[in-house]
């Protein structure tokens, strides 16, 4: 199959609690694979390049996945049990997370795992949650960077988790690096307070499009999205909704921005070099929309493109 989207990165079982203090239910997760099952429901042909177990678990997230219109034929099978993460929800619905990778399949990365080559014109996406901070993975995901940077568009997705950076000197180091291998970066305005606190968003973001990316987008929660283009700045109001919880709604967010640019002919590098403030805010509207739909039902539960239109 041809592939328009590569996307790189864990796929995992979610832990969330069913109500506070109550039992946890077990949920297909991991920022890669939501942004990929985004893709899919929203009619984007996408691969997921990953570690998948054989466990029951493991079988549980390929039907997830393929259920949802993704191609595995990049995923690795691993004989290790699927990586997990569990969910906390504060009284607003956002989560925070605890993974246990050691040991499971996200633990296990190798570079001659790597496929030779990836799909001809095909856009790259790397999430950064567990790869930036965590080795071999990230060392792993960093050689496939290098690799396929001057062959395709690479967008990243930092989605910093502090509950695993163990050296935070080497994983800003890193950040930085990735940061000049992308052409798109999508962060949230909470990883920004971990990477520059105190700093303006405005600031942050167009320092980091001066370190090469073409296009850098903050979600700011229900404060909408601040993005930077070629034309400059772009501040867009949050869609309002009744939220359920925020899980996987950053994920929602990176899918529709990279569908939305797809489908315009733009996730290429001289579209994006040519992007107007028509076209990003375009593309900024669709996400926000997808994101806010996410909100609305329990866990990441991206919306298939059908359901946008009914809505």
């Amino acid at each position: 199959m041809s592939y328009v989207i590569v996307v790189c990165g864990e796929v995992l079982i979610d832990l969330v609690p069913v109500r506070a203090g109550g039992p946890y239910e077990a949920r297909p997760g991991g920022g890669p694979a939501n942004i990929a099952v985004g893709l899919g429901r929203l009619d984007v042909d996408v691969s997921l390049l990953a570690r998948l177990a054989t466990d029951p678990f493991g079988r549980r997230l390929r039907a997830h996945l393929s259920g949802s219109r993704v191609g595995l034929d990049l995923a690795v099978g691993s004989a290790q049990p699927t990586t997990l993460a569990v969910v906390n929800l504060d009284p607003n619905g956002a989560a925070d997370y605890h993974f246990y990778i050691d040991g499971c399949a996200d633990g296990g990365w190798r570079t001659e795992e790597l496929p030779a080559v990836l799909p001809a014109g095909a856009a790259l996406h790397v999430s950064g949650s567990l790869a930036i901070p965590v080795d071999p993975m990230g060392a792993v995901v960093e050689d496939l960077l290098v690799r396929e940077r001057p062959h395709r568009v690479v967008t990243l997705d930092p989605n910093v988790r502090p509950t695993l950076v163990r050296d935070e000197a080497f994983t800003r180091a890193r950040l930085d690096r990735w940061l000049r291998l992308a052409d798109i970066v999508k962060v949230s305005e909470e990883d920004l307070a971990w990477v520059s606190p105190g700093r303006p968003v405005p600031a942050v973001a167009a320092e980091w499009r001066a370190l090469g990316p073409t296009v850098v987008v903050v979600t700011r929660g229900a404060r909408g999205a601040h993005a930077v283009g070629p034309d400059g700045p772009v501040d867009l109001p949050a869609v309002p909704v009744t939220v359920a919880d925020t899980v996987g709604a950053g994920d929602s967010f990176m899918s529709g921005l990279l569908a939305a640019l797809y489908t315009a002919g733009k996730l290429t590098r001289p579209g994006l070099a040519g992007l107007s403030t028509v076209d990003l805010t375009a593309a900024l509207e669709f996400a926000l929309r997808v994101s806010a739909f996410t909100c609305t039902r329990p866990g990441a539960d991206p919306p298939w493109r059908s359901e946008l239109a009914d809505g």
